[in-house]
């Protein structure tokens, strides 16, 4: 793997020097540094290397991604100053001139907390997979082991199309669709927009973003979801972060459980984020039911697996210290500057 990364970085410093247009530089970004590079395809395969390995190899990627990095923004920089030059030359404007001081975009919150999630979990060995918002009841409920008497179908929380299909009320969808065309092992995320027919008040929304996860193999037992999602968590918010594990029910997984995280705010002590509990709730999980197995043609006495989702609104709000969701839907920039 090593010798592909040295490659990668060979060839960044041969095009990006040449490149004379900032259209082929954004180009070239994306070629090298984008989400389908060959970089970014490296660095998801980490989790496949031997334990002794992944360190070296994590450490050579992230170095290689800086350098590259560096050489796109030299060049970005050297190609605007000469476009400056030449605009300049062209109207006849006086560029010593004092200018004005522009204030500079930024990523949203949301889209940051994301960006983190997806990266934690492609350390962690998973991949990306994605799927349409537009989805039939076969996929949002038929699928994943849910009854037709069960409350989710009701008009009062799903948003019913004309033709019959529906806006997909979580992203669990994807996760039938990855294992209907493809065979274990399968370890995957998947983020994305959903919808619930919730009225609009500081703790819920109408659209909201989750990422869920699937992993299926042989042998996979619930110590590995624990396993996994306190590492997740340890990450997200620091290592002094503990969790817990509560008995539920969901439709799609047996046993199931919700997961609680030692307050962030109080540590644990009690306050009014956390109700005095000391606890915050974070998400849903558990082992995949065999009867889903079945429905995707999975020999649920060979293969086991497990499933999670968590609120992507709810972890940036815990995550910034967010009091009320609709802050993040209102792009009032009071409150996005704070995140520049």
């Amino acid at each position: 793997m090593k010798e592909k990364i040295n490659q990668i970085l060979e060839n960044a410093k041969e095009e990006i020097p040449a490149c004379q247009d900032l259209d082929k530089l954004e180009d070239l970004r994306i070629k090298f540094t984008g989400k389908k590079s060959k970089l970014h395809s490296l660095l998801s395969k980490i989790g496949e290397l031997p334990a002794e390995r992944r360190p070296e190899i994590g450490k050579a990627l992230n170095i290689t991604k800086n350098k590259i990095n560096k050489l796109l923004s030299d060049k970005k920089e050297e190609l605007e100053k000469i476009s400056q030059r030449k605009s300049a030359q062209e109207s006849k404007i006086d560029i010593t001139m004092t200018g004005r001081q522009i204030s500079l975009g930024a990523k949203h919150p949301l889209y940051q907390i994301w960006e983190e999630i997806e990266d934690i979990f492609i350390r962690l060995g998973f991949e990306i997979a994605e799927g349409p918002d537009i989805e039939t009841e076969y996929y949002n409920f038929d699928a994943l082991n849910t009854p037709e008497d069960h409350p989710a179908r009701n008009l009062q929380d799903t948003f019913y199309l004309k033709n019959g299909n529906l806006l997909r009320t979580q992203t669990s969808p994807v996760q039938i669709r990855v294992m209907e065309n493809h065979s274990p092992p399968i370890r995957i995320i998947s983020p994305g927009r959903c919808y619930r027919n919730d009225k609009v008040d500081a703790s819920h929304s109408p659209v909201f973003h989750q990422v869920e996860a699937l992993v299926v193999d042989e042998d996979i037992t619930f110590p590995d979801l624990k396993g996994t999602l306190d590492s997740f968590v340890k990450r997200l918010f620091g290592p002094k972060i503990r969790s817990r594990f509560r008995p539920h029910f969901f439709p799609f997984t047996e046993p199931s459980a919700e997961m609680d995280i030692l307050c962030v705010n109080c540590n644990g002590k009690g306050c009014k984020l956390c109700k005095n509990s000391g606890w915050l709730e974070m998400g849903g999980a558990g082992m995949v039911d065999p009867a889903v197995f079945k429905n995707v043609g999975y020999d649920p006495e060979k293969y086991t697996g497990f499933a999670f989702g968590l609120g992507i609104d709810r972890i940036t709000m815990l995550k910034y210290g967010i009091s009320d969701m609709r802050l993040l839907f209102q792009n009032d920039l009071r409150i996005l500057k704070q995140f520049s």
